[in-house]
């Protein structure tokens, strides 16, 4: 199961203890997957359709704990669209139905059916507890999230420039900042940085998701800051390597050429050491002198004999 999937079903356990809070939710799925039909009976029917059965068992869980609704039917059906399975919602109660459709301010009452509109009446999304059911909504309706061991990606796809503007808003209201932008026909809400998933996660109450990411997140910045600490020793023992065989070099040059008694005893002598322990740190080398010296004199001397061989 995929991380997204998880916390999708993190959320569809997730029940809005206030009835406005419940709303809220119910609207963005009636908004998302909702629509009215008239059954061959010549009643009309609210009906929710989606390939994602987790929304559809959200609507009926909102239905029932809002609204006293249990005569919703859940029916698996054959989509003749994608060969897939798709999941229906049904109530076939038109006086319950238009109960519904007015609690959620989708109600036409000139024409006696569902209103079209392009997203969730900001009637609804008056206190903070609401808004945070709507970002639930939102986000079993229209999101996903990227596995964490590979980034961190959250995105909301909307339909339209109007739902997409609502969502950034209530977003911010929370102090989490997310980004929108165009991809073909939606317009896509989408948050990259991983303490703002985070925190959005905390958000929507989906606790035990966000301590999934947590922990994900700590052990990939151990796992980062022993790659840094390893290369950053690795590279500074490459630098140490290289300098000590420059050194060395510089070292051979001056003896094959002019012979280390033509140094001054303490550049002499230093040279001997360097040779003798080639591998040995500055600090090494100053304690293998008489008398010994700290790493500043050591290097002085090693820069002294490297001037030498350069002008050989």
């Amino acid at each position: 199961m995929s991380f997204s999937q998880e916390v999708k079903d993190e959320l569809e356990k997730q029940i809005g203890q206030a009835r406005h809070c419940r709303i809220a939710e119910l609207a963005v799925i009636l908004l998302s997957y909702g629509r009215v039909e008239t059954a061959q009976t010549g009643q009309k029917q609210l009906i929710v359709s989606s390939e994602h059965e987790t929304i559809v068992r959200k609507y009926f869980t909102l239905l029932k704990k809002t609204f006293n609704i249990e005569n919703g039917v859940l029916n698996p059906v054959i989509s003749t669209e994608n060969a897939g399975h798709m999941f229906e919602g049904v109530l076939e109660d038109e006086a319950l139905m238009e109960t519904v459709l007015k609690a959620v301010k989708m109600w036409n009452d000139e024409k006696q059916t569902m209103r079209k509109q392009s997203d969730v009446s900001d009637v609804l999304l008056k206190s903070a507890c609401c808004k945070r059911a709507f970002l639930r909504g939102c986000f079993l309706c229209a999101g996903s999230m990227s596995d964490p061991q590979k980034g961190y990606h959250l995105e909301y796809l909307c339909n339209n420039e109007e739902m997409a503007g609502q969502l950034l808003k209530v977003i911010a209201d929370f102090g989490v900042e997310a980004k929108t932008v165009r991809r073909k026909k939606y317009y896509v809400v989408y948050i990259k940085e991983g303490a703002s998933i985070v925190e959005l996660l905390n958000v929507m109450e989906a606790h035990i998701s966000l301590m999934n990411l947590e922990n994900t997140r700590i052990l990939k910045e151990i796992g980062n800051h022993t790659n840094r600490k390893v290369n950053c020793e690795t590279a500074n023992l490459i630098k140490a390597v290289n300098a000590a065989n420059k050194q060395i070099e510089g070292i051979e040059r001056i003896r094959d050429v002019k012979g280390l008694d033509s140094l001054p005893a303490p550049l002499r002598e230093m040279a001997e050491v360097r040779l003798q322990y080639p591998d040995a740190t500055l600090g090494e080398l100053g304690n293998y002198l008489s008398p010994p010296i700290g790493k500043s004199g050591v290097n002085h001397r090693l820069r002294k004999l490297g001037e030498i061989a350069d002008k050989l």
